[in-house]
């Protein structure tokens, strides 16, 4: 039989190994995501921008 101490002090040096894993891996995604952040927007803008100039499509009869 285990000691009940023992499996709380093995689950919070999981649970803090685990914290630490996310916490690198927000920080590493935060970081890849600025370019790409960047590209949407841009695409979007373009989007906008498209269809500012294009004339308006007449609407389907439904």
């Amino acid at each position: 039989m285990t000691n009940p101490d023992t499996h709380l002090a093995l689950h919070h040096a999981r649970s803090a190994d685990l914290r630490a894993r996310a916490d690198a891996h927000r920080l590493a995604a935060t970081v890849g995501r600025r370019g790409d952040l960047r590209t949407r927007l841009g695409w979007t803008l373009v989007e906008v921008g498209l269809r500012l100039v294009s004339p308006p499509r007449p609407a389907l009869a439904g």
